[in-house]
């Protein structure tokens, strides 16, 4: 027995050295088991393969099979090769036995496309399945071209079992059918037959749809034959006819399939979109199908490239489109009785049904061959569904716009869509008749407007009653002419509504009016547009109060009264906000508007109801005052004003304190018949005088009250006149420079002086700075005058420089206004004449009051800075009046400051603690101080002792002119 074994261990190892010399020769093959057999017979008409087919997985280009077992039982080894050396392939491998006495012929159909089975994530979009079929015996399985399936003759001699193996193209093989020739003919014949059917019925009614487009034109045609069409595609693509007639490739087949679907995906998103006119619900709508639509159209161009994942998508999104549908049709048909949508409904639920089976068979719940052509069917029917709705539309109301309309119904018709209420009063029997929408407007009852006409007079607004009665009197008299009359009619809950009644009266044959016949329409909103354009056209926009024209009519119409009644004297106030743009600037426009909001409620409360307030200009107000008649109570009154002005406006968390300049006209007696003045000129020049007196006011410094007087008349045409001469005074040479001296405390020698202007009037004689600077600043003539200071005081100074060799040098000072610090030029011209001129740096001084410098701190910094870069000094002038603060002054490039007189005035009274503290503070910083108003030896002997460095005043010498500074300093006569 020992024997025994080892001689089978040994053969059973030789047979294993064998096989793996074998299958090193043959290459490496895939494990292989033997098949079960299908039994043949000859009345089956069809044997479904499917179920009894085994698939394999290759790792090489060689399978072995274990063939099915024959009559002999004996099993059979096979091996095949596959058709390209170093492939890869599937395979199929199933056996068939003959137990007959006759040869069997039999058909092997394996279809390209199959809807059953084919999947919603990555579809299989079909393609040629078998690409060679290796039988173990008998004759080889031979090809039958066709262009829907994998075909091959299958011969089975009689009493045979043969397996055959077959090479796959692919790894899916949805179907494989074994079909008697004859039964596959009838089958195909038959489906033939009913796809030509359906692919008509889906040509023509996508052809009618067209036609009916280009009749109608309305987007719902266009919209529903896209989707006939893509339905047509979609036909065509699934039935093979396309391929019939267009021969493709396989690539390009499903391509077609895939774009096939995202193109029927998109059509009924449009159909839905265009037939239910979402736009006009919402338009999310729109953006949503836009959306959507945009996606299904990159949905085609995904097709190119990735045709699975495009017929994927294209699947899941027409499934949404049905189901998000049937929720937006049912929402507009139940809440909104859309038409549309309830018409809609039989049709979509049909749609989503269809989706539902269509599912079931993509996902292979329902297998059945017919499923795929049925689906088809079922499409083409709702789309013919679609068509009979789009075109019940088409055709509604058309033989009401093609057939005979009488003159009676089409004026009925007009009368209808204007939205006008039919008004009826028979004037023998004194009934009105007015549609019921006039009642149910006004919440009336039903019938109040019917019976007699006095029954409107009740309901009409108490100022419209005399003239509505005498319209129709009028026309019941004249027995002709025609109503067009606006009159407000009481609704039961309080309010007016105005209504225009347009009628015409009805003429019997006794010549008398019968009936009244017209219309009545609502024209409220219309009367309320007009009050709020004549509101507007009279009104400050910001405050709401009366604009510079009313205020004048107002004004006209209180001076008209008062000529008739002595006890009425009007009295005029203009106001004008002090320093109001500089606010702007500083805290911005929409502030500023809300602060001229909060100053008109203020001066609002402040009058009386006889009285008007009015903004007449930015921020300049005016008042007729009409509630107090003497003098000092209208000066209380006026005063009134400014403290509510004067009172502190918050806004943004901070207080903003505001001045403002007002001018009085006080009522003066009319002009009689035979005065020269109308009430436009006596309105107007009333309102010139307050103005008048508002800008004497201001230029008092602001923050004042000015009554006024008819001399500044007078003064205001001097001023004139003076602003005409000053701008020529410069060309006639009119303007002369006076220098003042500064004199060095501690050796009373002198330091330098400071530039005045004076004005030689050739009529008026000298004109003091205090008289034309003001004018000057106010129209602009400032600049040129100061450029004049500049250019002659750096001229002398530089000659001065020339004579005299002492350290440290003399300077100068010179004046600079507002205007010229707001100008970007100035720096351009103190270059200018620093380089033109050669003086020292830091000897010409540009000298500037506190007040201007904090006009615009930020703006002012960078100008001193860039001026002082130029080579020019700075000093502060009136220091000690204004801010006087060490954390301002840290910010600015002061090199001097200017103390102001009045601290040299105290000193004189024995109260010497401020300009102590001045002194100071000047030179903790490390700057120079000037002391103005230096009037005696002990003045600049006090000034001296507090550590005052310069000092200027009576005490040293008034302004003297050049040849006079020239001879002070000691300076050669022709250094001009």
């Amino acid at each position: 027995m020992r024997t025994l074994s080892l001689a089978l261990a040994l053969v059973l190892a030789i047979l294993t050295a064998a096989a793996g010399s074998l299958a090193c020769l043959l290459g490496t093959t895939a494990p292989a088991y033997a098949v079960e057999a299908v039994r043949v017979t000859l009345d089956a008409p069809a044997i479904d393969l499917t179920p009894t087919i085994e698939r394999y997985r290759s790792d090489g280009d060689l399978i072995q099979i274990s063939t099915a077992p024959g009559k002999d039982g004996i099993v059979r080894r096979i091996a095949v090769k596959a058709r390209e050396a170093g492939a890869r392939p599937d395979w199929m491998v199933f056996a068939l036995t003959n137990d007959t006495d006759e040869q069997i012929d039999r058909l092997l159909v394996a279809p390209h496309f199959r809807l059953v089975g084919s999947g919603v994530i990555w579809p299989d979009l079909g393609g040629s399945r078998i690409a060679a079929i290796t039988a173990s015996e008998g004759i080889r399985p031979e090809r039958d071209e066709s262009l829907d399936a994998d075909q091959f003759l299958i011969t089975i001699d009689p009493g045979t079992t043969v397996t055959y193996v077959a090479e796959l193209k692919g790894p899916n093989i949805p179907q494989v059918y074994l079909w008697d020739q004859d039964a596959y003919r009838k089958k195909t014949s038959g489906l033939t037959l009913y796809k030509g059917i359906i692919i008509g019925i889906a040509g023509l009614l996508a052809l009618f749809l067209t036609i009916i487009f280009v009749v109608k034109g309305a987007i719902i045609f266009p919209a529903a034959a896209a989707l006939s069409w893509a339905v047509l595609a979609y036909a065509c693509i699934d039935f093979g006819f396309l391929q019939r007639v267009f021969p493709v490739t396989e690539l390009a087949e499903r391509i077609y399939r895939a774009s096939a679907e995202a193109v029927l995906g998109a059509t009924l998103l449009v159909f839905l979109f265009a037939y239910l006119n979402l736009s006009r619900w919402h338009v999310r709508y729109s953006h949503v199908a836009f959306f959507w639509l945009t996606f299904l159209a990159g949905l085609v161009a995904l097709a190119v490239f990735d045709p699975p994942v495009a017929a994927g998508v294209a699947r899941i999104s027409i499934a949404a489109v049905a189901g998000v549908g049937l929720l937006l049709i049912l929402y507009l048909a139940v809440h909104n009785g859309y038409d549309r949508a309830i018409l809609l409904v039989p049709t979509w639920l049909l749609l989503l049904v269809w989706v539902v089976a269509a599912g079931f068979a993509i996902t292979g719940q329902i297998g059945s061959d017919l499923v795929q052509p049925a689906l088809i069917g079922g499409l083409v029917l709702i789309v013919m569904l679609i068509g009979f709705t789009v075109m019940q539309h088409a055709f509604a109301g058309g033989g009401l716009s093609h057939s005979l309309v009488s003159d009676t119904e089409r004026r009925a018709l007009a009368l209808t869509g204007a939205g006008d209420i039919v008004f009826d009063w028979d004037v023998p029997s004194d009934r009105v008749f007015a549609g019921p929408e006039i009642e149910a407007q006004l919440g009336l009852k039903r019938g109040a407007l019917e019976g007699p006409a006095a029954n409107w007079l009740g309901l009409l607004h108490p100022f419209d009653v005399e003239r509505y009665s005498a319209a129709l009197d009028t026309v019941i008299e004249e027995r002709r002419g025609r109503i067009i009359h606006d009159f407000r009619l009481r609704s039961a809950d309080g309010p007016y509504a105005w209504y225009r009644l347009k009628a015409r009266p009805v003429i019997g044959t006794d010549g008398e009016v019968i009936r009244i016949v017209g219309t009545i329409s609502d024209v409220t909103e219309a009367k309320t547009a007009e009050e709020r354009l004549l509101h507007d056209a009279v009104h400050d926009s910001l405050t709401g109060l009366p604009n510079r024209e009313l205020f004048h009519d107002r004004l006209e119409a209180a001076l008209a009264l008062a000529s008739q009644d002595p006890r009425l004297k009007p009295a005029v106030i203009a106001l004008d906000i002090d320093r109001f743009k500089a606010i702007n600037d500083a805290i911005g426009l929409s502030a500023g508007d809300s602060i001229l909001l909060t100053l008109s409620r203020r001066l609002g409360r402040l009058l009386r109801p006889q009285d008007t307030l009015a903004r007449v200009a930015g921020d300049e107000f005016a008042v007729i005052l009409l509630s107090e008649r003497e003098p000092d109570r209208i000066l209380s009154f006026a005063e009134m004003i400014r403290r509510a002005i004067a009172t502190p406006v918050t806004y943004a968390d901070r207080e903003v304190f505001l001045t403002v300049s007002i001018g009085i006209a006080l009522h003066e007696a009319t002009p009689g018949a035979g005065g020269q003045s109308t009430g436009q000129t006596r309105r107007e020049e009333v309102f010139k005088n307050a103005e008048m007196a508002m800008i004497q006011a201001k230029r008092g410094g602001g923050d004042r009250i000015e009554v006024f007087r008819a001399n500044m008349r007078l003064e205001r045409s001097d001023r004139l006149m003076l602003e005409a001469d000053l701008r020529k005074a410069l060309e006639r040479n009119e303007i002369k420079v006076l220098f003042q001296p500064i004199v060095r405390l501690e050796d009373r020698t002198v330091a330098g002086f400071e530039t005045l202007l004076r004005w030689d009037h050739p009529k008026l004689g000298r004109i003091p700075p205090s008289t034309f600077l003001p004018v000057a600043e106010e129209t602009g003539v400032i600049v040129p005058l100061g450029n004049f200071a500049i250019e002659r005081t750096a001229l002398e100074l530089a000659a001065w420089q020339r004579s005299l060799d002492v350290e440290p040098p003399i300077f100068a000072s010179v004046n600079v206004s507002s205007r010229q610090l707001l100008r970007h030029d100035l720096l351009h011209d103190v270059k200018t004449v620093i380089a033109r001129t050669g003086v020292l740096p830091g000897s010409l001084k540009l000298e500037m009051a506190e007040g201007l410098v904090m006009e615009n701190p930020e703006y002012a910094a960078q100008m001193l800075t860039r001026i002082h870069d130029l080579g020019a000094g700075l000093v502060l002038d009136d220091f000690g009046t204004g801010y006087s603060a060490i954390s301002y002054l840290q910010r600015f490039p002061f090199d001097t400051i200017k103390i102001d007189q009045s601290f040299v005035r105290q000193m004189g009274q024995g109260r010497t603690a401020m300009l102590r503290s001045v002194l100071r503070m000047g030179q903790e910083l490390g700057l120079a101080t000037i002391a103005e108003g230096a009037e005696s030896e002990e003045d600049a002997q006090g000034l001296q002792e507090l550590g005052c460095d310069y000092a200027q005043g009576a005490a040293f010498g008034e302004p003297m002119t050049v040849l006079q500074a020239r001879q002070l300093v000691g300076a050669a006569p022709e250094a001009a």
